[in-house]
């Protein structure tokens, strides 16, 4: 009997994966979706366009952001704290164009540069008990594919990595015990993962010319991170500057099969070796 009943028990996992990998992500409706990025605007960077389509079909977006990007200045008269605020006041504006209100964003607050200097064990914990909390249908993360490994930034490096281990480590109760004795929350297996910044792996792509306009827009709200504000920081647009910037990222985007797109390393589990 606990034969029969272990093996229904596969069939019924394998149907739920054939059935998982089937349906586009993009036209999902109620999901969860876990978003781990490295910095404030990588996500808009690498997913924006996905995230709002997700968005607009009703599904519940969590963004966890580890670093709070407070290096990105050429400005001499520019702090690391008021740096830091002023990047999470324009991911809170993206965000929100997104659709993706700001009590969704969770900052795990790191040094922007510092991420792969943070003791591996507790960075791993923190990644780990955020999937364990919110149970997502996908995470989506920095590729930490072979090819990025060579070229990412360090915090990018550290994200993919982090993100990974900690997407496997979510599976096992004995991994952070007192995730279960403490916190009450259980094991979790990740049934889809979305890399984003895929390079040469890339095998899933989203259609996002319903909502180019709309990430360019989000995009534009971190204002620090571009010319002349990156130089000498102001808070605001000058309109000629504006209408520059959106001309390259509209010149910029992935184009696929005459369609603006955005490129994924889509996984639904890792080898067990």
């Amino acid at each position: 009997m606990k034969r029969i009943l272990c093996l229904a028990f596969g069939v019924w996992l394998f149907l739920g994966s054939a059935a998982l990998a089937q349906e586009r992500i993009e036209q999902w409706k109620g999901k969860t979706v876990l978003v781990f990025t490295p910095h404030p605007d990588d996500d808009v960077f690498g997913c924006g366009g996905t995230l709002s389509l997700l968005a607009k079909n009703g599904n519940k977006i969590i963004v966890a952001i580890y670093t709070n990007d407070n290096k990105g200045s050429y400005d001499l008269e520019m702090t690391s704290e008021r740096l830091a605020r002023i990047r999470k006041a324009e991911q809170e504006a993206a965000m929100a164009v997104i659709g993706i209100p700001k009590e969704n964003i969770i900052w795990l607050g790191y040094d922007d540069g510092e991420l792969e200097y943070a003791e591996p064990k507790a960075l791993c914990g923190q990644a780990t008990k955020l999937i364990r909390q919110y149970r997502p249908d996908v995470v989506f993360s920095v590729d930490p594919g072979e090819w990025y490994e060579r070229w990412h930034k360090s915090d990018h490096r550290m994200a993919g990595f982090n993100t990974a281990d900690a997407i496997r480590a979510a599976e096992f109760h004995l991994y952070y015990p007192e995730h279960l004795l403490v916190d009450g929350l259980k094991p979790y297996k990740v049934p889809l993962m979305m890399f984003y910044y895929a390079a040469t792996e890339a095998n899933y792509w989203v259609d996002i010319s319903s909502v180019v306009d709309q990430k360019i827009n989000a995009i534009t709200k971190h204002v620090s991170q571009f010319e002349p504000s990156i130089n000498k920081y102001r808070p605001d647009w000058d309109a000629k500057d504006l209408e520059k910037l959106v001309e390259y990222l509209k010149g910029r985007g992935t184009k696929k099969d005459g369609k603006i797109v955005e490129a994924f390393r889509r996984a639904t589990g890792f080898n067990p070796q």
